[in-house]
């Protein structure tokens, strides 16, 4: 049983790998701005409504997860993949763009996305942090990992990514429909509980379990609904910028591809890291140390700017990534460790639409560049979103303070 469902996890993250390619849209639409002559705002749309449909995959499928079994939800998107690969190799306008990456495989990302975690989940409820966080590198390291292709097999010149495009709808068809076959949720004989191997079962006194309709109605959700929308956006808006930002930095060519990439690589290290820490510190201890991580990476990355050192901007992207990194595991493991996981696939799928929100962070940050010629003052964005972030960490502290008081009262009573 043991090694049987490692096996799950290991086509869980080979799914999610492909499925997180959206992230790479820094690397992929390059060259699509720089045959089209859009400008900043106009090439990050694609990646805005790539995250709200990305959402929207993730609630039609936590919504019908117990009708509809996720192998066909893997099947589905792979089939979207590819439509929405072909659609943008033949564009010839924004709006085209939009709708084949940004609308066809922000929904297909979003399907596999929460199919491929709510299943794979539920054969680790001894280890939710850390199989989240494996689960999700896989998701964070995609646009390393593509990127990195994309830019070395795509010629530089006019139109090569075309056929590019099609080729990376093609190859994540074809993966995602075989592992479509592998993916299915523990069966009746599964035994593994919350204290298997003996490992003393991390419980949150201030836990209950919810429907939608009750998680809802905590006030714990909103403020960490709060936290994670400034988060993610933090983090969006150092992913949608970061090739501009390390040109700006004094990088040049083939090495600002590798550079960004970094993000990614820390992004996916620290979810595995993040999550681990989750079911050994807490809640409260990983959010302030997100935060913390935000503000280190904009104080670094605005000395890196004004110094043009390289040095600190690997190190700012690092920093960033790693940040970035330890926002995701903490979503499954706060959904689950606050309010069971009997309704967690719709759960989680909610909490995973503060994308339709955060995922303008990308757009303002955009526009902030636009209106002021520099990179800079982004970081002073991320800053105030870091500020946001302590405070409403503070005030889920609060609230589970006032619970367990009240569970105790009512047990004296």
């Amino acid at each position: 049983m043991e090694k049987k469902r490692w096996l799950y996890a290991i086509i869980g993250v080979v799914i999610l790998l492909f499925a997180g390619l959206v992230y790479a849209w820094t690397v992929l639409s390059g060259p699509i701005k720089t045959d089209f002559g859009w400008n900043q705002d106009e090439i990050t749309r694609p990646y805005t409504v790539v995250m709200i449909f990305f959402c929207i995959g993730c609630v039609a499928s936590g919504a019908l997860a117990s009708k509809i079994p996720a192998k066909i939800y893997v099947w589905v998107s792979a089939v979207l993949f590819l439509t929405g690969f072909l659609i943008s190799a033949n564009i010839s306008s924004l709006i085209m763009l939009i709708i084949g990456f940004g609308v066809i495989c922000g929904f297909a990302s979003g399907l596999a996305y929460s199919a491929v975690m709510s299943t794979v989940g539920k054969w680790f409820p001894d280890k939710q942090g850390l199989i989240s966080g494996i689960l999700l590198m896989g998701f964070g390291i995609s646009s390393f990992v593509i990127g990195k292709l994309y830019d070395a097999f795509t010629p530089k010149t006019f139109g090569a990514w075309r056929t590019s495009f099609t080729v990376i709808g093609i190859i994540i068809a074809v993966v995602m429909a075989v592992c479509g076959f592998f993916i299915k949720k523990p069966g009746p004989d599964f035994d593994i509980k919350p204290t298997a191997n003996g490992k003393k079962h991390r419980e949150n006194p201030a836990a209950i379990e919810a429907n939608a309709g009750l998680m809802l109605r905590q006030p714990s959700f909103w403020l960490y609904l709060l936290w994670v929308i400034f988060m993610s956006a933090a983090g969006l808006a150092l992913i949608s910028q970061a090739k501009g930002v390390a040109t700006e930095a004094g990088v040049t060519g083939g090495t600002v591809a590798t550079v960004v990439g970094l993000i990614s690589i820390a992004n996916g290290i620290s979810r595995i890291i993040f999550g681990g820490l989750y079911d050994r510190i807490g809640r409260s201890a990983v959010m302030q140390i997100v935060n913390a991580l935000f503000i280190l990476e904009s104080v670094i990355l605005i000395l890196a700017l004004l110094k043009s050192s390289f040095v600190l901007l690997v190190l700012g992207f690092v920093i960033g990534g790693a940040a970035y990194g330890g926002v995701t595991p903490t979503n499954s493991a706060f959904v689950s460790s606050y309010y069971g996981m009997k309704n967690y696939p719709l759960n989680f799928s909610i909490i995973n639409c503060n994308l339709l929100i955060a995922s303008f962070g990308s757009n303002i940050a955009a526009k902030l560049y636009d209106a002021s010629g520099s990179f800079r003052v982004i970081f002073f964005m991320i800053l105030i979103c870091a500020a946001v972030g302590i405070v409403s960490c503070l005030g889920i502290d609060f609230c589970d303070k006032a619970i367990i008081r009240k569970k105790a009262a009512e047990k004296e009573q």
